[in-house]
């Protein structure tokens, strides 16, 4: 033990991290009702199947109609809204291929909601529907913005048409000049529209208004493209409910069972972490770190919800415990030299060379060592793929990022610099190969060469920047108290000199002009599976979500990431289920 008791010789730094507001006995007493062998499960299948028959009659008839093409548009939009358009994928790919190949239809004769809501849907599943289609409408909008600005407050229908063009515009890729103006001149006439004075809110208190502002004030937070799914999903359940006339009773029960269902899922997904955290007493040993099972679950969620996919959350949210408490570890509470040992150990990968390490990285490094060879035997066992040499490869550039960042201490760099290496701090580099070797069954040579090569894909660089920035405009100032490495905030600031509030604003402008180059992915050919680039896609909206107003990882009791976390998992949504007409 001597080696471990110097390590008291070394002076060690405390974030003084809240502890976790989660309760692991609160966690493992949750139970549902709606279990697939309950009344309500078997309500649903009964339900599912007829909606796969109302999205195959909507599709039979949209042949040649500008009106049932539109009818099945917002059907296929509300069923992705509602969060079970998985249930649907081969339909609804089945429709977006037979409209994407439709070369009748004149895109100027559409009205503006069908034009945008069909630019969307198809530019969502992969087509390439050229930006020229709201040319027309960009012109007519900047030459008359007084009279579309009046055109707004005398007709709700005319909103949702500027609501569904300003959703499609987040499809842009780089360079599409028209989609970037189609933004501005919609975010400006929805800002316009929104900020109506509350006197005249209450003069117009009819149903469809109401939804309205409802809708615009939802979009202008975050859109609908950047949005967390199974948050959107929660939302857009209570909204639909709201809108009475245009509401369809079946997608509505279906969406509030299958969400409860997914609950159950996840309830029990939460207890068997709880149980592993609890088994492995980490934190029990390694005091200084974050204690965030429930934040990291939250997280995977966001990353992936479908039922078929439950092992791959569990994984990331394992991985994601131990990666946390790795953070740590090399940001507060190792020395210099300490953190050059970790790295070369996990270079080696083999655990008799630990020795030479304190105590707690001994304990790190075996965390890590049985999470990877965990994540390994199940990739081996259900797709015959030997992943660990991969992984262990992307878990050493991870640490090695630390090595860099430790520079910094005495250094600021520059922004690009910055990013160049904080994307692959924030895990950029161990969990894509993660989330890759689980969800790809037979992995190409040109895939597992792209894998490794960390500059070859703007969709997986393109998420983690984006996790990396959203996390700086949420948590700079306290880290900056703490004596961290700087972060992107203060490179900014201190390259040029601009103040503040200019920078935040110049973070939030290279997180949409990400978003724009992973879009790029979407639409052109890759090595990856679109499942792999969806993935990717999904862990820049939870950030967007969990950094939106705060530091929702970070800081355990952030009000609003608990609120959420007990919608997705807690409370489930009241549902009438007639046992007569199960």
């Amino acid at each position: 033990m001597a080696k471990d008791n110097n390590q008291m010789s070394t002076e060690r730094k405390s974030a003084n991290y809240s502890p976790s507001c989660w309760n692991h006995d609160f966690v493992q007493s949750l139970k549902s009702d709606f279990t697939r062998e309950s009344k309500y499960g078997i309500r649903a299948e009964k339900l599912k199947e007829e909606i796969r028959c109302l999205l195959n009659d909507h599709q039979k008839v949209s042949n040649g109609s500008l009106s049932s093409s539109s009818s099945l548009l917002q059907l296929i939009s509300n069923i992705q809204r509602l969060g079970f358009s998985y249930h649907f994928d081969n339909e609804i790919k089945d429709a977006m291929e037979a409209m994407f190949k439709d070369n009748d239809i004149i895109w100027d004769e559409v009205d503006l909601f069908t034009r945008a809501v069909r630019f969307r849907l198809l530019r969502q599943h992969g087509f390439d529907v050229p930006q020229e289609v709201f040319k027309s409408f960009v012109e007519e909008t900047r030459s008359s913005m007084e009279l579309m600005m009046k055109a707004c407050m005398d007709n709700t229908e005319f909103v949702q048409g500027i609501l569904s063009a300003f959703e499609s515009s987040f499809y842009a890729v780089e360079g599409e000049k028209v989609l970037e103006e189609l933004r501005e001149v919609t975010s400006g006439l929805l800002n316009q529209y929104a900020s109506v004075s509350k006197e005249q809110q209450e003069e117009e208190t009819n149903n469809k208004t109401m939804i309205m502002k409802r809708l615009v004030s939802h979009a202008l937070g975050i859109p609908l493209h950047w949005v967390m799914q199974r948050l959107e999903a929660r939302w857009y359940i209570d909204t639909y409910e709201m809108m009475e006339d245009r509401m369809e009773p079946l997608l509505l029960e279906f969406a509030k069972l299958d969400f409860n269902m997914i609950q159950a899922d996840f309830q029990e997904d939460l207890k068997h972490i709880s149980r592993w955290w609890q088994e492995m007493d980490y934190l029990g040993i390694l005091k200084f770190s974050r204690d965030r099972w429930v934040e990291c679950f939250f997280w995977s969620v966001g990353c992936n919800f479908e039922p078929k996919f439950r092992i791959y959350g569990r994984h990331l949210t394992k991985i994601s415990c131990v990666l946390t408490t790795t953070d740590d570890m090399y940001d507060i509470y190792s020395s210099p030299d300490e953190i050059k040992m970790f790295t070369e150990a996990v270079e080696r990968w083999d655990i008799n060379t630990v020795d030479d390490l304190p105590y707690h990285m001994k304990i790190c490094f075996m965390a890590l060592f049985n999470a990877l060879n965990d994540i390994a035997y199940d990739v081996l066992k259900k797709h015959g793929f030997h992943a660990i040499s991969y992984l262990k490869t992307s878990l050493a550039d991870f640490c090695k990022s630390y090595l860099e960042e430790e520079k910094w201490h005495n250094h600021t760099p520059t922004l690009e610099e910055y990013i160049n290496i904080a994307w692959i701090s924030v895990s950029g580099s161990i969990l894509p190969a993660v989330g890759f070797f689980v969800l790809t069954k037979e992995p190409t040579k040109e895939a597992l060469d792209s894998i490794m090569n960390y500059n070859s894909s703007e969709v997986r660089r393109g998420a983690y920047t984006i996790m990396r920035l959203t996390n700086d405009l949420a948590t700079s100032s306290d880290e900056l108290e703490r004596g961290d490495t700087p972060t992107s905030i203060q490179c900014y600031m201190h390259q040029t000199g601009v103040s503040e509030s200019a920078t935040r604003e110049h973070i939030k402008h290279i997180i949409s002009e990400t978003w724009m180059k992973m879009n790029n992915d979407k639409f052109s050919r890759s090595v990856f599976s679109e499942l792999f680039i969806d993935s990717m896609l999904n862990v820049a909206r939870a950030s967007q979500c969990i950094y939106q107003f705060g530091d929702g990882f970070g800081v355990a009791a952030e009000p609003l990431t608990k609120r959420n976390a007990m919608s997705l998992f807690v409370e489930p949504i009241p549902v009438a289920c007639d046992e007569d007409s199960a």
